[in-house]
């Protein structure tokens, strides 16, 4: 069951790369009423949760300037907070293009910290590989590559601000078996009853968002019957789960290699439910590990 403020902590933790918008996120979400603790060492982090929560919910900063940082720490401590039934935890990470990073720091004439005496594109490689642990954890994930600092300021208004319509954040997230659920889910189908698009050589190479592998996929004479049923649960329960209290719900969809079938079915429903008014962010665990890779020799 989610804790409301009045009798458990609420976290959001903000982190991502330097540069990518985390200052601007954790201003915003002051402005929103979040009560702000920036670049707490991590070693702290139990003493906050050992206190009496607060009135309302906390953003905490996390990034490579903290002074104990390092990757396996944080995780361990998103995990200790994940099971602790004191805590209601949202891990928000703020992520940008390597490329638009380097154009910010070339505006600023700022060093990166992982690259004092060097190039900031060799910081920036660094901090990716050292966040990428991290960033797969992500509840909610902010590409600011082409934001404006008001266009996320905006953003995060519309998750987090305390009156969002229907005050209910739905994440729907698709993965690949082989790799294991995705952190934090609440409800998981299987998607690997419907046929694969796999095996059509035409379709191999691309992935559920495609017209093509939708139409495969929507061909198969269980799926209308299937995704009928999704939608009529989901539309069901997401007005129970408001009244529980939960600010967020996340829903995963499985097939054999994350590419295709599990794909499809959540950006469908997704699409749906932010047609019906719903706040609803979509996630790609297999694709986005894939991005900027060759294609996919997983099944999908």
């Amino acid at each position: 069951m989610a804790h409301t403020l009045t009798d458990g902590h609420r976290l959001v933790l903000v982190t991502g790369p330097s540069g990518a918008g985390r200052s601007t996120a954790i201003d915003a979400l002051e402005d929103l009423g979040y009560e702000v603790i920036d670049n707490l060492p991590l070693t702290l982090v139990p003493r906050l949760i050992d206190g009496p929560p607060l009135a309302r919910p906390i953003a905490l900063g996390m990034d490579v300037r903290n002074r104990d940082f390092n990757a396996t720490a944080l995780i361990e401590t998103i995990d200790t907070l994940t099971r602790d039934p004191r805590v209601s935890l949202d891990v928000l990470y703020l992520d940008c293009a390597p490329a638009e990073l380097i154009r910010r720091y070339a505006q600023t004439r700022r060093r990166h910290p992982l690259a004092p005496a060097e190039t900031p594109d060799e910081g920036i490689a660094r901090e990716t590989d050292l966040l990428a642990p991290i960033r797969v954890r992500a509840d909610h994930l902010i590409d600011t590559t082409e934001m404006s600092p008001h266009d996320l300021k905006a953003e995060l208004a519309r998750w987090f601000a305390a009156d969002r319509r229907q005050g209910l954040a739905v994440s729907v997230q698709s993965f690949s078996y082989k790799r294991g659920l995705p952190r934090g889910v609440d409800m998981v189908f299987d998607c690997r009853f419907l046929k694969n698009p796999y095996w059509d050589p035409a379709l191999r190479a691309l992935d559920g968002r495609d017209p093509a592998v939708l139409a495969f996929i929507k061909a198969d004479p269980r799926f209308a019957a299937f995704f009928e049923k999704l939608h009529d649960l989901t539309t069901f329960l997401l007005p129970a789960t408001v009244d529980e209290g939960k600010a967020h719900l996340a829903i995963g969809f499985g097939c054999s290699g994350g590419q295709h079938r599990s794909v499809a079915i959540a950006e469908m429903l997704g699409n749906s439910l932010a047609e019906a008014g719903w706040a609803v962010s979509k996630r790609h665990r297999e694709l986005e590990r894939r991005a900027a890779v060759v294609p996919p020799s997983a099944s999908g």
